[in-house]
């Protein structure tokens, strides 16, 4: 092959990436060791075959050639490519001369696709063993890769014996196999290196490639649509693609045979690969190595949303009245965590972080977008919240070449077959009933609220400022014969002991109450300052999660930032009687606030010279109640609590809810114009605001609470 063909081709490649919207991540890179390698990967799209080995060769800097299909070659505008990027045909009558020659000196790394083709369906496992379809016809996984490294393994230990014994056979296989550099050769061995690649999202969609088809050939084929819909969403979409690399296997170890000893060690002239003793054993080994490589490419799968959704839905039992979203959406997420807990598989990176959206408002559009292409394809129908499946498109295979833009989540749910401990479990899950899932996914919540508060309690402990872990912990005040479940959201530089007197008052009057602790507060300002308002968000949806598998009907208040993030879960989540905001932080009376974006970004761009020392992090702070409120306020929270208010602000419109506004008019940390605004700017009919002339800003804690307290009580017990 042409090497500066070679290079000239892989920097087309790596030109025409910058044009792709795919994000591509690469791990396991430490698994690929030195020596003769042939690579062993799935195979679900024809870009595989150019993309693979221009990473390989990336993480390498070897040259990575692959085996292709020969109608990739008929193709007169890739044939010239694909040979200058080391693809040769699998049908090249050379081809396993040539792997053994270049695998041998190691001059090339190889990748072979066990498969022998594109997997379409995913459908891979048949009473318990690796089984492909192929136009009707069934038949077994490649041992090709097997066999060209257990020949390569040979021929190396063949030569090193040669050259211990001195036989003249040695200077034979060094000129067969054109070596240069026989210590080189000696000093490797061969391994046989498994390859996952996951996509995610993998359902086809209409791209410029597809597009430019049905104008060039007005009526594309089914099949053409098929790949160009799938490829090109893979190429021109925001796919992302987990490349992962598995352990090596070593080929060494196979060699350990009685027979096979006898011919590395004889004198005379022998083709291992002609030989009917060695062919046998050669069979039994290659297929014995085969079912380890396809099970560790199977087991390194980066399981996904789609994954996930698709095997539960499969394996959910047939409900005549239809299946519950809810139910289906906590299924979801206990399996998640599952997952994420069990850490013995792979998962999308995704799912290392909060989860809580999947049972509040879907925001990212887990559940939209699976459900819309369920819909699409016939898989599923919606009507009154309930999920209405049809099973048979889990049973009836598709068209080989059709199935993935007619039954994708079918494809979906076939990828996860061959990890089988993860499909058993989801099924186990998926056949859950509704109180117990409704149960489980309550108490997992509890539990990631606690383990969580733990550990950022001792992580960010400081001696003699931050306070008794009690000031911090959520407060839970349950009632056998409640009225409703209160949400009551303590405010910034706070914690839930800011609203333990009032969430007393109401649990006294039949309300079961939840204080969450908001992710920063209760432990010390150097967490806050790492926080996010998006994590405060998460925090209220975790406690709105809590109670809403508690109570009938749910209340949603807070003081101050607490106000604000009653309000941003009012603009998102349709399950609230109403919602009540003391003091909302719309505009601050202090005007040093304005400057906090600056101070912000001036602090990032002295921590990125590492000049530290100069960097302005935090802001004295005094406090109405020290025995719970920080000492020191971080610049990043203050920017982060306008954040949260800019991004409220104009979804103030959207909140329908009855709404009751509370503000102090002498409020020396909030302006009462402000607070007047955002009344202004609610979209309830049904709206109230109150104004209380006390001189603070915390109207929840201290004299003339009553008062507040009462004027809440009497709104909300309007709406229950």
């Amino acid at each position: 092959m042409n090497r500066f063909a070679y290079g000239l081709s892989s920097y087309t490649l790596k030109t025409f990436s910058g044009f792709s919207k795919a994000h591509i991540k690469i791990s396991g890179k430490e698994n690929i060791p030195d020596g003769s390698v042939i690579f062993t990967a799935n195979h679900f799209t024809r870009i595989e075959t150019i993309f693979l080995p221009y990473h390989i060769h990336k993480l390498t800097k070897k040259e990575v050639w692959s085996l292709a299909a020969q109608e990739l070659f008929d193709v007169p505008i890739l044939k010239g490519f694909l040979k200058n990027l080391g693809a040769v045909s699998t049908k090249d009558p050379n081809r396993d001369e040539l792997i053994l020659k270049t695998l041998l000196s190691q001059d090339v790394q190889w990748i072979i696709f066990p498969e022998g083709m594109m997997v379409k369906s995913k459908k891979l496992i048949k009473k318990d063993q690796f089984s492909l379809t192929d136009e009707g016809q069934e038949r077994r996984p490649h041992t090709g890769a097997a066999i060209l490294a257990l020949r390569c393994e040979f021929y190396r230990e063949r030569l090193r014996r040669m050259k211990d014994m001195g036989e003249p056979e040695f200077e034979r296989l060094v000129q067969t196999f054109e070596i240069d550099d026989i210590d080189k050769v000696l000093r490797q061995e061969t391994s046989i290196v498994p390859v996952n690649i996951t996509y995610y999202p993998a359902s086809p969609k209409e791209n410029i490639l597809s597009t430019i088809a049905q104008i060039v050939m007005k009526e594309p084929s089914k099949r053409v649509m098929d790949e160009l819909m799938t490829e090109g969403s893979m190429l021109f979409s925001n796919v992302n693609i987990n490349i992962r690399f598995g352990e090596p296997i070593k080929m060494k170890e196979y060699l350990i045979d009685t027979y096979i000893e006898s011919m590395l060690t004889t004198k005379r002239k022998i083709k291992f690969d002609d030989d009917i003793s060695s062919k046998q054993i050669t069979k039994k080994l290659s297929n014995k190595i085969m079912e380890k490589y396809m099970a560790a490419v199977y087991a390194m799968t980066s399981l996904n949303y789609d994954h996930v959704l698709a095997c539960i839905l499969k394996h959910f039992p047939y409900r005549k009245e239809g299946i519950d979203i809810y139910e289906f959406r906590c299924k979801v997420y206990y399996a998640i965590s599952w997952l994420v807990a069990n850490r013995v598989y792979f998962v999308s990176d995704n799912f290392y972080e909060n989860q809580i959206h999947l049972l509040t408002d879907d925001r990212y559009n887990r559940f939209a977008d699976f459900f819309a292409i369920a819909q699409d394809t016939g898989v599923i129908q919606i009507k009154d919240n309930k999920i209405f499946k049809d099973q048979t498109k889990f049973m009836t295979s598709s068209n080989f070449h059709t199935v993935r833009i007619e039954n994708p989540i079918l494809v979906m749910a076939n990828e996860v077959e061959p990890v089988k401990e993860v499909e058993k479990f989801l099924k186990t899950v998926s056949q859950k009933s509704y109180d117990d899932i409704i149960g489980i996914v309550k108490d997992k919540v509890i539990e990631k609220i606690e383990v969580d508060f733990s550990r950022d309690y001792y992580d960010y402990y400081i001696e003699d400022e931050t306070k008794k872990k009690r000031i911090g912990r959520p407060i839970f005040l349950k009632h056998e014969n409640e009225i409703a479940g209160v949400l009551l959201i303590h405010g910034y530089m706070a914690a839930p002991e800011e609203m333990k007197a009032f969430a007393q008052y109401l649990h006294e009057k039949s309300f079961t109450v939840y204080v969450p602790r908001l992710k920063g507060h209760g432990t010390a300002p150097e967490d806050l300052a790492k926080t996010t308002y998006e994590q405060w968000i998460e925090s209220v949806d975790e406690a709105f999660v809590v109670l809403r598998h508690s109570c009938k009907k749910i209340i949603v208040g807070g003081f101050s930032t607490g106000a604000g993030l009653a309000l941003e879960l009012s603009t998102r989540v349709e399950d609230i009687a109403a919602v009540f905001a003391v003091a909302p932080p719309m505009q601050l009376q202090d005007l040093g606030s304005y400057f906090v974006p600056a101070i912000d970004a001036w602090n990032a761009m002295i921590r990125k010279i590492h000049l530290t020392t100069i960097a302005k992090e935090f802001i004295e702070n005094h406090p109405e109640n020290p025995h719970i409120n920080y000492v020191r306020n971080p610049i990043a929270g203050i920017h982060q609590l306008e954040k949260l208010m800019e991004h409220l602000e104009p979804r103030l419109k959207t909140i329908h809810n009855p709404t009751l506004v509370i503000q102090s008019r002498k409020d020396p940390v909030v302006n009462p114009k402000g607070t007047l605004k955002l009344f202004e700017q609610l979209g309830s009919q049904i709206k109230e605001y109150y104004v209380f002339d006390y001189n603070r800003h915390g109207i929840l804690i201290g004299e003339g609470v009553q008062r507040v307290y009462k004027a809440i009580e009497n709104f909300i017990v309007q709406w229950i």
